[in-house]
């Protein structure tokens, strides 16, 4: 894979995403395509290969960059996306139900952080058995990672949550999907120049013993 090093988005960069949102349509791409690539689609394909270096030697993770085109089989209204984002997952058809690092860009600013978007029941329930088998190591990646960012994970929860073991573990038996740990920065001068793929990249980083700890609950369901 060829690689460049990430020299950062620009305000031309949030120029293009706020063209795209208001003149979503092909003649309008067309004119503006070089924007596309030189101001978006490559910085951030540079930013992603940046936050993947960790994972070099890690088999089965791979990095995913999307582009702005959106499926024609799929009869979407409009013939392209708003935003554009790299995930580190695992090789695994769906993502949505694994969990994943990630970093978007809209018209409106980045974000990036961890998630498990729409994991299946039986990842929610794989994950309840272990927290119940041991809650010492759950509770330790954790800390470890909120005290590290100085963030708490969110979640959607369900509406009647599971009964805990453990009181302690009442707050994490009730979480549903959405599980989640997101830096959002909206667009201005904090986000442009080459500190934000550093940033970012640390962020990532710092995240990994989270990424690690759910896809070892979900692994099981993937063989």
């Amino acid at each position: 894979m060829k690689t460049s090093e990430f020299a950062g988005f620009s305000p031309e960069t949030f120029d293009f995403l706020w063209g795209i949102r208001l003149n979503n349509n092909k003649e309008w791409f067309a004119e503006h395509k070089k924007d596309y690539v030189d101001r978006l689609y490559e910085p951030m394909k540079a930013l992603g290969q940046a936050a993947f270096r960790p994972f070099l030697d890690r088999p089965g993770n791979l990095l995913k960059v999307s582009r702005i085109y959106r499926d024609a089989r799929m009869h979407y209204p409009v013939p392209y996306k708003e935003s554009l984002w790299l995930c580190i997952r695992q090789d695994v058809e769906w993502w949505a139900e694994n969990p994943c690092l990630y970093f978007e860009i809209r018209p409106e600013g980045v974000s990036y952080g961890f998630t498990l978007w729409k994991p299946k029941a039986a990842a929610m329930e794989a994950f309840r058995r272990r927290l119940a088998a041991q809650p010492e190591e759950f509770l330790a990646t954790l800390d470890s990672v909120q005290k590290a960012l100085g963030m708490e994970v969110s979640a959607v929860c369900y509406k009647k949550p599971k009964e805990a073991p453990q009181k302690e573990l009442s707050p994490f038996y009730a979480w549903k999907e959405d599980i989640s740990l997101t830096v959002h920065k909206p667009a201005g001068e904090d986000i442009f120049g080459p500190e934000l793929g550093q940033r970012a990249k640390t962020f990532l980083e710092q995240l990994i013993p989270l990424y690690d700890y759910f896809n070892f609950v979900t692994q099981g369901l993937r063989e």
